[in-house]
Order: C-alpha cells, then structure tokens, then sequence
C-alpha cells in the first residue's frame, strides 16, 4: 500500500523488461504480482509529472496485466470504455517511456487512439461505447473467417447508459463469441463480495462447466420444456448464491460469471482463461477498488478521480506568487442555481453524472430533493427534465457540451418542438486543453441554432454568465447558456439577480474601420487586438460582445454595416455552423454587402495541449486575432503595409 505519490523515478526491474505484451507472456505467472506491484508504483509517479485520470487506472492493474498475459494482443482486440482506466494498458504496450508527454502537446493523448498504437483497438472518451464497438470487431472476425478473440472492459459507471443494454441485447441475438468484463468498482450497483459466490464463480467458469452446459443445450435443445427448466434452474441457482445482478445479464442473453476479486491475479488468469474460448456471450463480473494501492484515493475515489500535474517543492513554496481571484465558469453557475432554487421552489437540476465537474455539489447537499443525478445517461436527462416542464416546474440541465451531443434527437423532438420551458448550463464549451477532441465543445452552437424555438447565449465573464443564467431561466422556453472550462477574468458579479434584453448586444469599444463581433469568452483578447491596431495603425476597431447567438442583434448588425468596412465575427466554437455564420446569413437575407471574416475553430479536430497552446493552434489568442484581422485589413485597403 502506498501512503505518498512517489517523488523520484521508482526503480521497476521486472516492468523494464516488459517492452510490449509478447515480452509480458513470457514471464512465469507467478512473476505477475511484482510485475503489478511495479507498474502501480510507476504510474503514481508517472501520472504526478503529466496530471491525469488516476484512481481508475489504479483499480485496474492486475486486470490489465491477466488481459494482455491470456490474450494474444493486439491480434485478440481488447477494447477499453472511456479509457480513464487506460493508462496501465498505454504502460505495458510499448509506451512507458512516452507516459511523461501525456496529455501535453503532441505527447500521448490521454485515451486510447487508434493512430497511437496498433494495441488501441477503438478511439474512446466518452463513455458506453465498448460493448457496440467489441461486438462489431467479433462480428466482423466472424464475417472474415479470423479466429482472433474480442474483449470488451466496462465500468459499472457506464453500464448505466442506454447504449451498453443495447449492445448486450443485440450481442445475446447475434450469439457472437465475444467477452464483456464489468469492472466493478462498487461505485454504482453491486454489493461485496462472498465466499461462496467466490466459490461458485469458479465453477461457472471452469471448463467442465462450460462443456456440460453446452452439452446440455445440444441434447436439450430438442425438448423445450426440459430446456426452459434447466436454464431458469441455473438461473436461479446463480441469483441465489452470488446475490448479484447475474440474473439481469442472463435474462438477456449472456452466460454470467462471478464476482471475483478483481485484484487476485491468480484467479483473474485462470477464470479469463477459461473465458477466453468460450462459446457466445459471456459476462465476467469483477470488484475493484478504484485508486487500489494508494491509500489517499482508495479514502476518496471521488476526489482523486483525476490529478493535476505536481508542482516541484520549489514551484509549490513559491510565496510570492499572487493569489489567483478569478473564479471558475463551474462555480458561478453552481452559486447561481443555488441562489435561483432558494427564491423559485419550481427549479430542479439534472445532471448525468457530473455532479462535482458542473459545480452542483451545494446544491446537491441543500436541496437534495430538487437534484437528480442520472448517472450516464443524457437522453434520459434531457427527456427527464421535458416530462418536468410538462408539469409547471423548471428544469435545469447541467451539462458538458461534449455531453450533449449525445441527448441531441431528445434536444430535438422531446424540448424545442414542444417548446418546453427547459435551461442548459453548457459548460465546457470550446476548447478544454489536455482532454483533447473527443471531449472539446466545438460544436453546440451549430446544433443548437438551426432548431426552432431556442435562444443561445454566450457570456464573456463571469459577470456576463450570471446575468445570461438568469435572463435564460426567466424565458418560459428552450434556452442555452454556454460557458468555457476553467477560470474567467475575475469580472465582479455587480447584480446577483439581473437580467437583460433577450438579442441585444453591447458596444464594448467603439469604432469606424471594422468591427469585431464577439460571441463568448474570447473578448479580453478582442480588446488586446482593437487596442494594439488603432496604436500601430491608427484604425478604429469596434467591439461588441454580442451575448446572444440566438436570437442574434439584427438591428446593431445591420446599422453597424453601413458605418464599417468589415466585420470579424470571434467565437471559440467550430466556424462551420457556428455564430459569424449566422451574421453572415443573416447578411445575405437583407442582401447586404459587407467584408466578413470568421474567427473559430477550422475544419479540423484540434489535438490536446494545453488551453493556451490550443488557441494559438486556432489563432484564437490574441497574436493569432491581430494577424489575421492586420491581413485582412490589409486586404481591403483599409490600412497600408
């Protein structure tokens, strides 16, 4: 057990010699628990240099160490769900060294990837997915006549979305030979584990059991009755020995092993050994311990989930250092909904499964009854909080935009063409750093404006969050807030219970030359840039923060066009789709004629770095908005070279 995070390079001898799994199966098997002890040790200390999801990865050593001992890798596809848990598989499969550039510019990404290694059979980051994905590789070997093995490694987390029951029911239809592990961290469904249960997963497993089962189904498949007797029999047998949710996955389908001891690497060898050529769908169920070896995440799973990069002593003594004041987009919105809920008794907040991310654990804590967590299932959250708003109560949905990508045809059919009055508090929108693309929310704003019904808003502060959180929960109808990760600018928040004009703008600078329209969090840098170009150039750049994408401020758009030679439109959000496309539509609805340049994200998935390096990436720092906007000046004749 580990007590401290290791501050030195930890000496790993055995783990040295393990390269990639083929050098893995050639140790003797009773040199796996070093082995395991080594690699726990090294990604305490790798982890601490990089940040990083860690009490996952720590839960699952001794499993991926049986997975990649029994299966032939990568031939044999093992296909990880969210990739939390990846970090021990990216160490054992040829990229040990390569874990201190984790999550940093163009290091390793901080999920599986299927550019990244041949051993990353299916690019994850959100969550659900592992189960369809196997289940597509075992049909797929099937279909081409390969003999090679799928598995597929799930958390109990996960197993609460919609997705995994549907693949398990189609997995059961197809009888495709393929295994799906439940790691179970007894965060979600499962009781502990029991001897005896322990003792008849053995059996379950064996490969006598196996043969008599099959067997049994051969010679009984000709008597219906006798059949259905023996199947409900062992179904029984099973529910009632093991106490467990074994009787759910055999009623779909699935022949169900367990719970075992997900930290016994003896037993986890044997039992997925005896898995691994077993016919049709098979269930393995293991316990965990989320944070297993370091004592601090074994106390608080939670809080330990991830980890930020640890600062040398040095760094961390640093007293001269000012205090930072700007507050996290999170927080003010989690002291706004606590705030609204204590003055309108019709608020309720919804969340999937990001209660401490979305800045909820107040108010979780104050009104208990008034918040739901749905655990992973944003359909169901979206649908949720419609079926509220049926019933006179306001709903608010808390949710990453990456997040509600997945709720999209409930956003669709079940909010915005009833017109149901439901809020979103979008965090995450934009660029989030070292997650990278699959968690980036680049793209709620194309989704959301092109659907009837709902207004969008984009606050540049912290001040401007709060006043278009309650300008949007005061609308009796669909309405979106979506606001950046991280800290704002340390703007006061001067009126606690304001709000403003639905689809105005305001004039922040003014100006003749061109005008920089901002939609979010990117007017700091937009100022810079009006201020850095009338003192070189002497041009006079209006900025505006625009507040609202949707409805957007026609009249101010329109007026201001008659007055300059161009409009640069600056979002952090995907330039397809996105705001300065909406002024430019809706210049060309009034046959307007006008220089136009748009400031976003290109065509294009940007690569994890950190927050800064991925808005210079986009030239959305404030550098990359003066060279653009000095060029396209140029250009058009507005300033000289």
């Amino acid at each position: 057990m580990f007590h401290e995070i290791p501050t030195q390079r930890p000496l790993t001898p055995l783990l040295d010699q393990v390269s990639t799994p083929d050098k893995l199966r050639e140790l003797p098997e009773d040199a796996l628990p070093e082995l395991a002890n080594e690699l726990r040790e090294y990604l305490l200390w790798c982890t601490s240099q990089t940040g990083g999801h860690f009490g996952a990865g720590l839960g699952v050593i001794e499993l991926t160490v049986a997975l990649h001992y029994v299966y032939n890798t990568p031939y044999d596809r093992v296909v990880w769900d969210v990739g939390h848990q990846a970090y021990p598989h990216k160490i054992l499969t040829g990229r040990k060294e390569a874990m201190l550039t984790m999550r940093q510019k163009d290091g390793l990404a901080a999920f599986p990837r299927r550019e990244e290694s041949e051993y990353d059979t299916f690019g994850v980051g959100h969550s659900s997915t592992s189960i369809s994905a196997a289940l597509g590789m075992a049909r797929g070997a099937e279909l081409t006549g390969s003999q090679r093995k799928v598995v597929a490694v799930i958390g109990d987390g996960a197993m609460t979305a919609g997705m995994a029951f549907e693949a398990l029911n189609d997995a059961a239809h197809q009888k495709s030979n393929l295994l799906v592990i439940l790691n179970d961290n007894q965060m979600s469904i499962s009781k502990a584990v029991g001897g005896l249960s322990n003792y008849f997963s053995h059996i379950w497993a064996s490969k006598s059991y196996i043969a008599i089962r099959e067997g049994g189904k051969r010679v009984l498949q000709s008597m219906p009755a006798a059949m259905n007797f023996a199947r409900r029999t062992e179904e029984s047998m099973k529910t009632l020995i093991t106490d467990s949710p074994g009787a759910l996955f055999e009623s779909v389908g699935f022949n169900y092993v367990g719970p075992i001891d997900g930290h016994n690497l003896e037993e986890l060898v044997e039992t997925i050994g005896n898995l691994r050529d077993a016919p049709g769908p098979q269930l393995l169920h293991v316990f965990t311990t989320k944070g297993k070896g370091f004592a601090p995440a074994e106390a608080d799973p939670i809080g330990y989930h991830a980890i930020t990069k640890i600062a040398p002593a040095a760094q961390r003594n640093d007293a001269a250092k000012p205090a930072i004041t700007a507050r996290k987009y999170s927080d003010v919105f989690g002291d706004w909904l606590c705030d609204t809920a204590t003055q309108d008794l019709r608020l309720v907040a919804i969340t999937p499964a990001m209660c401490e991310g979305s800045g909820m654990v107040r108010f979780a804590t104050k009104f208990p009854d008034r918040y739901h967590d749905v655990a992973i299932a944003e359909q169901h959250a979206v649908t949720f909080a419609a079926g509220l708003a049926c019933e006179g109560l306001k709903p608010v949905v808390a949710i990453y935009s990456t997040f509600l990508q997945r709720g999209y045809d409930q956003l669709i059919h079940d909010v915005t063409l009833q017109n149901l009055d439901v809020t979103f508090g979008i965090d995450r929108a934009g660029l989030v750093g070292e997650d990278g693309p699959t968690h980036a929310g680049a793209y709620d704003i194309s989704f959301m404006r092109c659907l009837p019904n709902i207004i969008i808003a984009a606050p540049s502060d912290e001040n401007e969050c709060r006043l278009l959180l309650n300008t949007a929960y005061a609308h009796p109808g669909p309405a979106a807030v979506r606001y950046p990760r991280g800290t704002g600018t340390g703007a006061i928040i001067e009126q606690l219970s304001a709000t403003v004009a639905i689809g105005k703008a305001v004039c922040r600078r003014e100006g003749n030359t061109a005008a920089i329209l901002n939609f979010g969090a990117r007017l700091s840098a937009a100022l810079q840039t009006a201020d850095r170009l009338s003192a070189e150039h002497g041009v006079a750049i209006a900025v505006y923060d625009m507040r609202w994408v949707k409805p957007l401020d026609a009249e101010l758009i329109l007026s201001l066009a008659k007055q300059v030679k161009l409009f640069i439109s600056l979002e952090e959000h995907a330039v397809a789709g996105g705001a300065g496309a909406a002024v430019s539509e809706l210049l060309a609805r009034e046959n307007v004629l006008i220089h136009m340049l748009h400031l976003g994200i290109r065509d294009a998935y940007i690569e994890h770095g950190s927050p800064a390096e991925m808005l210079a990436d986009c030239g959305l720092d404030e550098p990359g908005i003066y060279q653009a906007i000095h060029s396209r000046l140029i250009a058009i004749g507005a300033i000289n070279t």
